[in-house]
């Protein structure tokens, strides 16, 4: 990140959300930081979240999504992968602060004696905090600090943000801060009108907290004309130009900024916070945006996991997907299978045989692991493409024992607690744990590939060292290693500790040999993947696919 030219203070975004939730509020953000990237500004962007849960990790991803993982090891919202796939910037813990983590923080001093026995309050004890919160990224080489406000405004949870955000532009001076509001703009089909009043009514929510919009970003389905324009900003008390039209994007959510840089939100915003006016460089994305919307063919990949039917609860393997073949000039069609439909007395295989690739991603328990192994062993025997994350490995590693080793009995021992052949184990730093939030194997470590003439290592373009994120509790049994190496299985990458003893290591990759693309990875490889720089693992498997498809087409013309 570069330093900052000037000697202006750290200028302030907030982003804040009415009405409804899951209007956008990280896409905006993330898309407005993108701008200020391009500008040619230092960026850094958090997201404060109103729930009393300390972080995402013990969550549902059928509550939540997906959990997102730090190069730190903090498990966090999703939309923290939103931010760094638009800045093609890494976040840190620092980026996410939960009303669990503040009242968390605020009771530890409590504790301590730090507030000298005074009664501990929300104003202006937890106030005080979030606005630290805040504090903590705008250090001296950064231009913007941009912090979206989980929620809605009103929510009884969000409250104490808002009042600190309140505080906190008091405190820096009005001309360092800028509100933008995301708004739903609805249309009622049987009437045939665009309604503004549910926009009126959570500004109006705003201004009973004191706070009022200087940007009122509008998600709508449909145009806005001048008149409606005229009216939101009339009675949301914005100027008519600071009435940003968000509509549904046809193509991908990497559209949005060409949206507000059309509507010349971007120099708006640069004059509201007093910084220099700058060109704002479009040209890499422009062209990234162009692949998107010009495929020269489409291919089929198969997701097979247990949270399916939750849109988000894989977001990162999906976006990783899309990258992969945006990176090969090519659409991804994402089929959706949930892995128990594979299990019992069913056609399975008529499920998955038109797949082009297929991808089992990671995940905990029990529920659908048997459907996994099928898919996995389709894979393994018919010469499909397969990419297996975190559990996607231990799968895969559990499939081959059983069905190549023919090892009876063969499992995880998170399935089951002392099985005949424990395949996967748990890690020798989990077992004494009790704590589940926060206690896993989390964050970025090194893994050295190991053989050079691997389709692992050609992903990878033949480094030594990559470094990829980790959620996991368990790993490969190296005692079956030999007896996997015999049958075919190559450990590709391994995590070692100490070169001194390159025996005490981790399985981090391991691929088929003479199989046109099989790898697994303990790794989370799709919390890397951003639509200008797609994860090399994805895009191989999205290459070894589309190579597979294009030459039984020429075949079958043939």
């Amino acid at each position: 990140m570069s330093k900052r030219k000037s000697n202006q203070p750290t200028k302030h975004l907030f982003v804040s959300g009415g009405v409804v939730s899951s209007l956008g509020k990280g896409i905006t953000a993330a898309s407005i930081g993108r701008l200020l990237v391009n500008m040619g500004y230092s960026v850094r962007i958090q997201k404060l979240d109103p729930y009393l849960n300390v972080d995402p990790g013990t969550m549902n991803p059928f509550q939540h999504g997906e959990v997102f993982v730090t190069d730190d090891g903090s498990e966090t919202d999703l939309d923290l992968g939103h931010y760094e796939r638009f800045l093609d910037q890494p976040c840190t813990g620092d980026s996410t602060f939960t009303s669990g983590q503040i009242y968390q923080t605020v009771i530890q001093k409590e504790r301590a004696g730090e507030y000298n026995g005074g009664t501990v309050q929300v104003v202006p004890h937890i106030t005080n905090e979030i606005k630290e919160a805040i504090r903590v990224l705008a250090t001296d080489d950064v231009d913007v600090v941009i912090t979206e406000i989980g929620g809605t405004v009103g929510d009884i949870e969000g409250l104490p943000f808002m009042e600190a955000v309140r505080q906190f532009r008091h405190e820096v001076g009005r001309a360092n801060v800028a509100l933008c509001h995301v708004a739903y703009i609805p249309y009622i089909k049987a009437a045939g009108e665009i309604k503004t009043k549910p926009a009126q009514h959570s500004v109006q929510k705003l201004r009973e907290i004191g706070l009022v919009p200087d940007f009122l970003m509008c998600r709508t389905e449909h145009p806005l004309n001048r008149e409606i324009r005229e009216k939101l900003a009339l009675f949301c008390n914005v100027d008519f130009d600071d009435v940003i039209e968000l509509r549904d994007v046809p193509h991908a959510i990497y559209e949005v900024p060409q949206i507000m840089l059309k509507q010349d939100l971007h120099t708006r915003l640069i004059e509201r916070l007093g910084l220099a006016p700058r060109e704002c460089d479009m040209r890499a994305w422009d062209l990234m945006l162009r692949h998107i919307r010009n495929p020269k063919d489409t291919i089929r990949v198969g997701l097979i996991g247990k949270y399916i039917n939750h849109q988000d609860a894989y977001k990162s393997v999906t976006e990783a997907i899309d990258h992969a073949a945006w990176g090969h000039l090519l659409k991804a069609e994402i089929v959706r299978l949930e892995s128990e439909s594979l299990e019992g007395d069913v056609d399975w295989k008529a499920q998955i045989k038109d797949l082009d690739a297929i991808v089992v991603p990671g995940g905990f328990g029990q529920r659908g692991f048997e459907g996994k192994l099928r898919a996995i062993q389709y894979c393994r025997e018919q010469g499909v493409p397969y990419l297996g994350l975190c559990l996607g490995m231990q799968t895969a590693a559990v499939e081959f024992a059983r069905n190549v080793l023919k090892l009876e009995g063969a499992t995880s021992v998170e399935m089951e607690a002392k099985p005949t052949h424990p395949i996967i184990v748990l890690m020798e730093s989990q077992k004494d744990v009790v704590d589940l939030g926060g206690t896993m194997r989390l964050g970025t470590y090194p893994c050295t590939l190991v053989r050079k003439t691997s389709k692992t290592s050609k992903a990878y373009g033949n480094v030594e060292l990559v470094h990829e994120r980790h959620r996991h509790r368990f790993e490969f049994n190296l005692a079956y290693k030999p007896l996997f190496e015999e049958a075919g299985m190559m450990f590709t990458g391994l995590f070692i500790p100490d070169p001194a003893h390159p025996e005490r290591h981790l399985v981090e990759i391991m691929e088929l040999k003479d199989h046109p693309f099989f790898v697994a990875t303990q790794a989370h490889p799709e919390f890397q993947s951003s639509p200008v720089k797609p994860h090399p693992l994805f895009k191989a498997l999205i290459g070894a696919a589309y190579k597979i498809r294009s030459t039984t087409s020429n075949t079958s013309k043939g």
